[in-house]
C-alpha cells in the first residue's frame, strides 16, 4: 500500500495514520479511494443495491469505529476489505433468518446496459467460499498471501480454493454455453 497515492498525490499510509489519529477527512479520502473496491466486493455478493448499499455502509461505519484496531497501516485495504466480506455474510444470513421462502430469488431480467450479467450470475452460482477467492484474486488483485491473511486461512488452502473456483466457474460456462447452442439449434429445427 506503501506505493498507492490518493488523486491529490498524498500516500495512502498517511492517509491511514491521519485517520487513526482522528483526522475524519483523512478517512473521508480512504473511504473514497477503495470505494469501487467496496463496490466489487458487495456487487459479487449482492444483485440488489440496497443490500450493495447496506453492506458498504454497515463497513465504513465499522471501520471509523474501528481504526484503534488496525495493526498496521499498510494493511487498511486488507481490513477494508475483509470487514465489507464479514458485513455481507451477515446480510446474507440476517436475509436468510427473515425471509426463508426467498431463499432463491427471481432471476428476472439483467438491464441491458449491464455488460457483466451474465458474468456476475456465474459468479453468484459459485459457493461462496470459491466466489470469495476468485474476486479477491481477480478482480481486487490480492496476492494469495493477502487473501490468506484477509480470510484467515493457509495458502495452500487460498491455491486450492483458486482452482476449485476456476474449474466450477468454468464447468458452469461450458454447461451453460452448451445449453445456450442446444436451445439455438432446437429452435431451428
Amino acid at each position: 500500500m506503501s506505493n498507492r497515492k490518493n488523486k491529490e498525490g498524498i500516500s495512502l499510509e498517511y492517509l491511514v495514520k491521519r485517520a487513526c489519529q482522528g483526522d475524519a477527512q483523512a478517512f473521508v479520502e480512504l473511504i473514497e479511494a477503495n470505494k469501487q473496491s467496496m463496490y466489487k466486493v458487495a456487487r459479487s455478493y449482492f444483485s440488489n443495491e440496497e443490500d450493495i448499499g447496506d453492506a458498504i455502509q454497515d463497513t465504513i461505519e465499522t471501520c471509523y469505529c474501528s481504526l484503534g484496531d488496525l495493526k498496521q497501516e499498510r494493511y487498511f485495504r486488507t481490513w477494508l476489505i475483509r470487514i465489507l466480506i464479514n458485513k455481507c455474510i451477515d446480510i446474507i444470513r440476517k436475509n436468510r433468518r427473515e425471509n426463508p421462502a426467498e431463499m432463491f430469488p427471481d432471476q428476472g431480467i439483467c438491464d441491458p446496459a449491464l455488460s457483466n450479467c451474465e458474468f456476475e450470475e456465474l459468479m453468484r452460482s459459485l459457493d461462496e467460499k470459491y466466489r470469495t477467492v476468485l474476486l479477491l484474486y481477480y478482480s481486487e488483485g490480492f496476492k494469495i498471501s493477502e487473501i490468506a491473511q484477509q480470510l484467515d486461512m493457509e495458502e495452500n488452502t487460498v491455491k486450492s480454493r483458486l482452482s476449485r473456483g476456476r474449474k466450477k466457474f468454468r464447468d458452469i460456462w461450458t454447461g451453460e454455453s452448451a445449453m445456450k447452442g442446444g436451445m439455438i439449434n432446437e429452435k431451428r429445427i
